[in-house]
């Protein structure tokens, strides 16, 4: 379908009175965006899911160093108070 659209494209300048070398230049300029808004388009599209791998990585590394542990262990024992504390 997109070559319908070059076609399109490459006749109308031409028929408007652009060289063939203007359309050439116009068609690799336009290429050439299409390509890095597509590019942007997909870094915005996927950032959510990069965001939550970076988080899982985090998270991943402060829990499963030695210190994490130790972290881990106090987060285990808050919880364990505030469950036998019914959660007041």
């Amino acid at each position: 379908m997109e070559i319908v659209f070059v076609i399109g494209f490459f006749l109308m300048l031409l028929l408007t009175g652009v060289s063939l070398l203007g359309v050439i230049a116009a068609l690799v300029v336009a290429t050439a965006l299409m390509f890095l808004g597509g590019l942007f388009a997909l870094v915005i599209k996927l950032l959510p899911w990069l965001v939550l791998a970076m988080v899982v990585a985090w998270l991943y590394r402060a829990f499963t160093t030695p210190q994490g542990e130790a972290k881990l262990n106090r987060l285990k024992r808050k919880i364990r108070n505030l469950e036998r504390n019914e959660w007041r």
